[in-house]
């Protein structure tokens, strides 16, 4: 199995999981605080809205 195989399938039946509970029409909120207490329920590690550092291109 690839080195992130299994992570990333348990991180996408997490995201199944809440879209299958929910559905369609909630706002994007809903969504997050749903994912968030899936990834609790299945021992995800997660950091929600992690700052990433941007650095500007020389080329721009």
């Amino acid at each position: 199995m690839l080195k992130y195989e299994e992570f990333t399938y348990k991180i996408i039946q997490a995201c199944m999981e809440v879209h299958n509970e929910l559905g369609n029409g909630f706002l994007e909120n809903v969504y997050h605080e749903a994912l968030e207490e899936e990834f609790k329920l299945q021992n995800i590690p997660y950091e929600r809205e992690k700052k990433l550092p941007i650095k500007k291109s020389v080329y721009l």
